[in-house]
Formats: structure tokens, C-alpha cells, sequence
């Protein structure tokens, strides 16, 4: 058994958390200095004594309004079955630590082939997550729905345990730009809420996320309307330049002029990635104007354009999760993402919507625009 600690991959020794040992949870870690250090994250996960939930933060400065809900679920169970990728017990991705960061894989048609089957099940359990978005249903129900759909698929949910990631998906509302941690808050209607989910099958990922209206609320919303489909059309846009040759560079300088339209800022510390056997490889591909980002596209290379729009400052900060990162003035923030192939004439999205894919775009009244 490996340690519990959320930083540790050494194997667990006779030391037992009492707590947990009373609820009938299994934990055991390597030494008392790994328990003291990973305390204050693993005591979120303990349930509390009287059913009630709680912030885990109650010293934390938040930015906005949305708070963490704790106690977190168990981890989810995977199915022998299902092949892991081998981050997946370690908690540490160390064929994507080896890589080269320098080096942007171009992809055999067997490996192209994989991509595409894999994508239109990232896909699929995106759509199926997307459907259970509304106004009442908590994110940590969200996470339960696309964890079964994966297990249903034979494919496991690359964030589990990705640097001890404890979900199974993403899910960032309103002012929390990425990497959100599904819990026990129920949505609101008016919120908004991005659902990023990758997958892993047959030896490669695929990584998809969007942003969705939560109830009739959202939808009347002027400014979520101008941040959501600001955000999705200048995702629409860098993708249309996606060719042999492009820069990567390139797609932040459309990235921000669409932005700008909108009146809105793109984030900077988050960039797209490429993506085929590694959860993030190279290229990076950052999202703003004027960028260093070297490197052009070249048929075969897998990677993924992922914008985040704030509607105030680009700037972020994160929770003491060490995951769920917000914008720093509370303001709202949406993203849209998509896994794309680099073809001989343009591109492919291999993550692409389909007729039946929920959270389509609405209409933009132009005064909204800058």
C-alpha cells in the first residue's frame, strides 16, 4: 500500500490516522513527519461528526463568493480492467517528468487512430456530464456521473491522481478559472460552471473541457452571455489558423483580439498543450498576444487550445488545495477546449460537438460587444 500523504509516493508503514480508523476509511503513511505535513489537506476528507458540511478554509482571503464544501467524497474506485496510465497509484507522471519538453511528438497513423477513437469518448463523457448540469445538483454529483461513464467506457479519468488530483474531473464555477475540486456545493441557478475532462484509453488521453449556463438565470445574464461566447468564439478563432506552419505563438495574438472585442482579459499562468501516450507534453501554447511561444505546427502533432477569459483582471491566485486557481478580483471566468490534430491542409477537432452535445452557443446582442 502506498503512504496516504498527498506528496508522497513511498510505501505506507504501520502508522494509521485514528480518525479515519473510527470511520472504517483506510489510510496509513510511511513516517509521523509525512502525517503532520499532509494534515490540513487530509483532514477535509474525514467526515465530520455531525453530517454537516464545511469550509475547510476558514482563514483563506477568497476573491469571490464561491467557497470549497467539504467533507470531499472517498476517491473513486477504478475497475481492474481498466488500463492505468502510471501516474495513476503514484500520484507522479514520471514518463511525462522524462520527457523532453523540447521535443513535440509527430504521430504514426496507428497512435492518430487511437486519438480518435479516445476523443469521441472524452467526448461523449463530456456531453453526459454537460446534461447533468442544473440549478440544485452539487459538482461532487457531477464527478460521480462522468467517473461511472468512464468506467462504463473502459477509460480512466486522467485527473485521478495526476499529482494526487482527487477527482475524477474538473469543475470550476463563476470566479474560478481551472481546476476546480467537485464537492458538496450545490449549483445555483445563475451560475456558470467548465467541466474539464480527460481520458485515457489504449494508451492515450484526450482533454476537452466547456463552460455551461446553470439554469434560466445564467442565460439572461448579459455578462455571462459576453464572457461565455466570447470565450468560445476566440477558441473558434485560433483553431481556424491551425495549419502546417502556423506559429504557435500565433494563436494567442487571435486569442486577444477576440478578447478585446468582448471586453474581456486572458489569463496567462495556463497554457494548451500537446497531447497523444502524456496527459502534458509539449508545445506549450499560451493564450495571449505577443508571446514567446517558438515552434509551428506539422501534420501529426496532437495538442490542445485552451483559452481562459476573465471578465476583470487576467491575473490569479490559488486556494490552499494547491489546485483550484481563481481570478484575483472575484470576477468571473470562463474557458472552452478542444484536442485538435494538425492535418497535411489544416486541422482536425477531434473533440469536436455533434448535433446532440448540450451547452450550445447563444446569440450575442451587439451592444455587448466593446
Amino acid at each position: 500500500m502506498k503512504c496516504s500523504g498527498a506528496d508522497c509516493a513511498n510505501e505506507a508503514g504501520s502508522l494509521k490516522c485514528p480518525v479515519c480508523l473510527k470511520h472504517g476509511i483506510e489510510s496509513a503513511y510511511c513516517s509521523q513527519t509525512c502525517f503532520k505535513r499532509n494534515w490540513a489537506l487530509h483532514k477535509a476528507t474525514h467526515p465530520s461528526e455531525d453530517g454537516e458540511t464545511y469550509d475547510p478554509f476558514p482563514k483563506q482571503a477568497y476573491t469571490g463568493e464561491i467557497r470549497a464544501v467539504y467533507p470531499l467524497a472517498p476517491r473513486p474506485e477504478i475497475k481492474e480492467s481498466i488500463a492505468k496510465p502510471d501516474y495513476a497509484d503514484t500520484g507522479f507522471p514520471k514518463s511525462e517528468v522524462e520527457e523532453q519538453r523540447s521535443h513535440i511528438r509527430v504521430l504514426d497513423a496507428d497512435t492518430i487512430a487511437k486519438m480518435r477513437a479516445v476523443s469521441a469518448l472524452a467526448r461523449e463523457i463530456t456531453d453526459i456530464g454537460g446534461r447533468a448540469v442544473k440549478p440544485g445538483v452539487t459538482t461532487e454529483e457531477i464527478d460521480r456521473i462522468v467517473h461511472a461513464a468512464c468506467m462504463e467506457r473502459g477509460c480512466y479519468p486522467s485527473p485521478l491522481n495526476y499529482y494526487n488530483f482527487p477527482r475524477s474531473c474538473c469543475t470550476s464555477v463563476n470566479e474560478v478559472i481551472c481546476h476546480g475540486i467537485p464537492d458538496k456545493r450545490p449549483l445555483e441557478d445563475g451560475d456558470i460552471i467548465n467541466l474539464d475532462i480527460t481520458v485515457y484509453k489504449d494508451g492515450v488521453h484526450s482533454d476537452m473541457n466547456h463552460t455551461y449556463y446553470v439554469g434560466d438565470k445564467a442565460r439572461a445574464n448579459p455578462d455571462a452571455i459576453r464572457l461565455i461566447e466570447g470565450t468560445r468564439q476566440a477558441l473558434d478563432a485560433a483553431i481556424a489558423l491551425v495549419k502546417p506552419g502556423a506559429l504557435f505563438r500565433s494563436f494567442g495574438d487571435e486569442i486577444e483580439k477576440v478578447a478585446k472585442k468582448f471586453g474581456l482579459s486572458v489569463v496567462r499562468s495556463y497554457t494548451g498543450h500537446g497531447i497523444h501516450e502524456l496527459f502534458h507534453a509539449a508545445p506549450n501554447i499560451p493564450h495571449y498576444a505577443n508571446n514567446k511561444a517558438a515552434g509551428i505546427c506539422k501534420p501529426g502533432m496532437c495538442f490542445t487550445i485552451e483559452p481562459m477569459l476573465n471578465l476583470g483582471t487576467y491575473r490569479d491566485k490559488s486556494w490552499p488545495d494547491n489546485w483550484t486557481a481563481v481570478t484575483a478580483d472575484g470576477k468571473w471566468s470562463a474557458q472552452f477546449e478542444h484536442t485538435l490534430l494538425v492535418t497535411e491542409d489544416g486541422c482536425e477537432v477531434l473533440t469536436a460537438r455533434n448535433k446532440r452535445s448540450p451547452g450550445g452557443p447563444l446569440p450575442v446582442p451587439k451592444k455587448l460587444l466593446a
